[in-house]
Protein backbone atom coordinates (compact mmCIF):
# COMPACT_ATOMS: atom_id res chain seq x y z
CA UNK A 1 0.00 0.00 0.00
CA UNK A 2 1.40 3.41 -1.23
CA UNK A 3 2.67 5.21 1.92
CA UNK A 4 2.44 9.44 2.13
CA UNK A 5 5.73 10.95 1.81
CA UNK A 6 5.55 12.70 5.20
CA UNK A 7 5.32 9.21 7.24
CA UNK A 8 9.06 8.80 6.47
CA UNK A 9 10.33 12.02 8.88
CA UNK A 10 9.29 9.70 11.74
CA UNK A 11 9.82 6.12 10.20
CA UNK A 12 13.01 6.34 9.47
CA UNK A 13 14.42 7.30 13.21
CA UNK A 14 12.29 4.42 14.50
CA UNK A 15 13.80 1.77 12.49
CA UNK A 16 17.05 2.78 12.86
CA UNK A 17 15.55 2.85 16.96
CA UNK A 18 14.48 -0.64 16.65
CA UNK A 19 17.70 -1.81 14.66
CA UNK A 20 19.63 -0.45 17.66
CA UNK A 21 17.88 -1.76 20.62
CA UNK A 22 17.94 -5.25 18.93
CA UNK A 23 21.47 -5.36 19.32
CA UNK A 24 21.58 -4.35 22.60
CA UNK A 25 18.99 -7.45 23.02
CA UNK A 26 16.65 -5.29 24.20
CA UNK A 27 13.72 -6.64 23.07
CA UNK A 28 11.41 -5.54 25.04
CA UNK A 29 12.16 -2.05 23.97
CA UNK A 30 13.10 -2.89 20.52
CA UNK A 31 9.24 -4.57 20.27
CA UNK A 32 6.97 -1.97 21.39
CA UNK A 33 9.46 0.90 18.64
CA UNK A 34 8.62 -1.52 16.22
CA UNK A 35 4.65 -1.50 17.16
CA UNK A 36 4.95 2.28 17.10
CA UNK A 37 6.91 2.14 13.49
CA UNK A 38 4.12 -0.21 12.44
CA UNK A 39 1.15 1.98 13.86
CA UNK A 40 2.78 5.23 11.88
CA UNK A 41 3.09 3.20 8.57
CA UNK A 42 -0.41 2.67 9.35
CA UNK A 43 -1.64 6.14 10.05
CA UNK A 44 0.16 7.32 7.17
CA UNK A 45 -1.40 4.94 4.51
CA UNK A 46 -2.44 6.64 1.27
CA UNK A 47 -4.94 4.39 -1.01
CA UNK A 48 -6.49 5.14 -4.41
CA UNK A 49 -9.57 5.66 -4.13
CA UNK A 50 -12.33 5.19 -7.22
CA UNK A 51 -13.43 8.86 -7.87
CA UNK A 52 -16.89 9.42 -9.56
CA UNK A 53 -17.46 10.85 -12.66
CA UNK A 54 -20.60 12.58 -12.40
CA UNK A 55 -19.17 16.69 -12.88
CA UNK A 56 -21.91 17.65 -10.56
CA UNK A 57 -20.87 15.75 -7.52
CA UNK A 58 -19.22 16.68 -4.40
CA UNK A 59 -17.10 14.37 -2.98
CA UNK A 60 -16.48 13.73 0.59
CA UNK A 61 -12.31 15.27 1.34
CA UNK A 62 -11.63 13.40 4.56
CA UNK A 63 -12.30 9.67 5.50
CA UNK A 64 -13.89 10.09 8.90
CA UNK A 65 -17.77 10.42 10.42
CA UNK A 66 -19.85 12.92 9.77
CA UNK A 67 -20.55 14.80 13.08
CA UNK A 68 -22.61 17.86 11.91
CA UNK A 69 -24.46 18.68 8.94
CA UNK A 70 -25.86 22.49 9.77
CA UNK A 71 -26.56 25.90 7.55
CA UNK A 72 -24.15 28.52 8.24
CA UNK A 73 -24.29 32.16 7.01
CA UNK A 74 -20.23 33.23 6.65
CA UNK A 75 -19.17 36.67 5.04
CA UNK A 76 -22.45 37.11 4.08
CA UNK A 77 -22.86 33.73 1.85
CA UNK A 78 -25.56 31.26 2.70
CA UNK A 79 -23.83 27.50 3.10
CA UNK A 80 -24.06 24.50 4.11
CA UNK A 81 -21.07 23.06 6.75
CA UNK A 82 -20.29 19.35 6.81
CA UNK A 83 -18.14 18.39 9.48
CA UNK A 84 -15.91 15.44 9.60
CA UNK A 85 -14.49 14.03 12.72
CA UNK A 86 -11.23 11.77 11.36
CA UNK A 87 -10.09 9.24 14.10
CA UNK A 88 -6.43 7.68 14.24
CA UNK A 89 -7.51 4.75 12.60
CA UNK A 90 -8.63 7.03 9.17
CA UNK A 91 -7.04 7.92 6.40
CA UNK A 92 -5.61 11.29 7.51
CA UNK A 93 -4.87 12.08 3.00
CA UNK A 94 -7.33 15.63 2.32
CA UNK A 95 -8.55 15.36 -0.94
CA UNK A 96 -10.43 18.37 -3.39
CA UNK A 97 -14.89 17.94 -2.64
CA UNK A 98 -14.84 19.51 -6.62
CA UNK A 99 -12.79 20.13 -9.63
CA UNK A 100 -11.65 23.77 -9.95
CA UNK A 101 -9.04 26.34 -8.94
CA UNK A 102 -7.71 26.92 -5.76
CA UNK A 103 -8.48 30.58 -4.93
CA UNK A 104 -7.68 31.09 -1.81
CA UNK A 105 -5.57 29.46 0.74
CA UNK A 106 -5.49 30.89 4.61
CA UNK A 107 -3.59 30.00 7.55
CA UNK A 108 -5.53 30.64 10.86
CA UNK A 109 -3.50 30.42 14.58
CA UNK A 110 -5.98 28.87 17.14
CA UNK A 111 -6.36 26.59 20.04
CA UNK A 112 -5.79 22.50 20.03
CA UNK A 113 -9.35 21.22 21.45
CA UNK A 114 -10.26 17.68 20.86
CA UNK A 115 -11.16 17.81 17.36
CA UNK A 116 -14.93 16.14 17.93
CA UNK A 117 -16.19 19.57 19.27
CA UNK A 118 -18.14 21.15 17.68
CA UNK A 119 -16.54 24.56 18.57
CA UNK A 120 -13.84 23.61 16.88
CA UNK A 121 -14.70 24.73 13.41
CA UNK A 122 -13.42 28.25 14.41
CA UNK A 123 -11.81 28.42 17.35
CA UNK A 124 -8.71 25.65 16.43
CA UNK A 125 -5.66 25.97 14.19
CA UNK A 126 -6.52 25.42 10.88
CA UNK A 127 -6.29 25.93 7.22
CA UNK A 128 -8.89 26.79 4.41
CA UNK A 129 -8.68 25.96 0.56
CA UNK A 130 -11.62 28.05 -1.36
CA UNK A 131 -11.80 25.70 -4.12
CA UNK A 132 -13.77 27.19 -7.05
CA UNK A 133 -15.07 25.24 -10.08
CA UNK A 134 -17.61 25.75 -12.87
CA UNK A 135 -20.43 25.24 -11.00
CA UNK A 136 -20.20 26.82 -7.83
CA UNK A 137 -17.36 27.43 -4.97
CA UNK A 138 -16.58 25.03 -2.25
CA UNK A 139 -14.63 25.39 0.52
CA UNK A 140 -12.33 22.77 2.78
CA UNK A 141 -10.80 23.54 6.16
CA UNK A 142 -8.33 21.16 7.92
CA UNK A 143 -8.62 21.63 11.47
CA UNK A 144 -5.81 20.85 13.49
CA UNK A 145 -7.22 18.75 17.26
CA UNK A 146 -6.08 17.84 20.79
CA UNK A 147 -3.28 15.12 19.47
CA UNK A 148 -3.18 16.72 15.53
CA UNK A 149 -0.92 19.77 15.39
CA UNK A 150 0.56 19.48 12.02
CA UNK A 151 -1.41 20.32 8.89
CA UNK A 152 -0.07 19.57 5.99
CA UNK A 153 -1.13 21.16 2.35
CA UNK A 154 -0.06 20.50 -1.03
CA UNK A 155 -1.65 23.10 -2.73
CA UNK A 156 -1.29 26.91 -2.86
CA UNK A 157 -3.60 29.98 -4.85
CA UNK A 158 -3.87 29.81 -8.30
CA UNK A 159 -3.07 26.22 -8.72
CA UNK A 160 -5.69 23.61 -10.73
CA UNK A 161 -7.21 20.36 -8.59
CA UNK A 162 -9.52 17.82 -10.20
CA UNK A 163 -12.01 16.11 -8.13
CA UNK A 164 -11.21 13.87 -5.66
CA UNK A 165 -7.16 15.07 -5.88
CA UNK A 166 -4.88 15.14 -2.86
CA UNK A 167 -4.48 18.21 -1.26
CA UNK A 168 -2.70 17.67 1.88
CA UNK A 169 -2.87 16.02 5.21
CA UNK A 170 -3.57 16.85 9.10
CA UNK A 171 -1.27 14.31 11.37
CA UNK A 172 -2.88 12.41 14.19
CA UNK A 173 -6.50 12.98 14.95
CA UNK A 174 -8.36 15.68 13.30
CA UNK A 175 -11.42 17.36 12.00
CA UNK A 176 -12.23 18.16 8.02
CA UNK A 177 -15.25 20.87 7.13
CA UNK A 178 -16.42 21.51 3.37
CA UNK A 179 -18.36 24.21 3.01
CA UNK A 180 -20.63 24.36 0.04
CA UNK A 181 -23.18 26.38 -1.50
CA UNK A 182 -26.83 26.28 0.30
CA UNK A 183 -28.48 24.87 -2.76
CA UNK A 184 -25.99 22.02 -2.84
CA UNK A 185 -28.41 18.67 -2.26
CA UNK A 186 -26.93 17.35 0.62
CA UNK A 187 -26.88 12.95 0.00
CA UNK A 188 -25.22 11.57 3.67
CA UNK A 189 -26.51 12.40 7.22
CA UNK A 190 -25.37 12.51 10.27
CA UNK A 191 -23.65 9.46 11.55
CA UNK A 192 -22.49 8.08 8.13
CA UNK A 193 -18.78 7.03 7.84
CA UNK A 194 -17.20 8.69 4.36
CA UNK A 195 -14.34 7.74 2.55
CA UNK A 196 -11.95 10.95 0.65
CA UNK A 197 -12.04 11.15 -2.45
CA UNK A 198 -15.28 8.24 -3.53
CA UNK A 199 -18.11 8.88 -0.99
CA UNK A 200 -20.97 11.45 -2.76
CA UNK A 201 -21.62 13.71 0.19
CA UNK A 202 -23.58 16.06 -1.92
CA UNK A 203 -24.50 17.57 -5.52
CA UNK A 204 -24.50 20.68 -6.82
CA UNK A 205 -27.29 22.79 -9.02
CA UNK A 206 -26.39 22.36 -12.49
CA UNK A 207 -25.62 25.70 -14.59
Amino acid sequence: MKIAKDAWVFVLPLVVAVAMLGSLRWFVAAGITLGVTVFILFFFRDPERTIPDDTLAVVAPADGRVREIEPIELGGARQTRIGIFLSVFDVHINRSPIAGRVTAVRYQKGKFKAAFKKSVSLENEQNRLTITGKTATVEVAQIAGLIARRIVCYKSQGETVSRGERIGLIKFGSKTDCLLPRDAEVQIKVGDHVRGGSTVIARLKAE
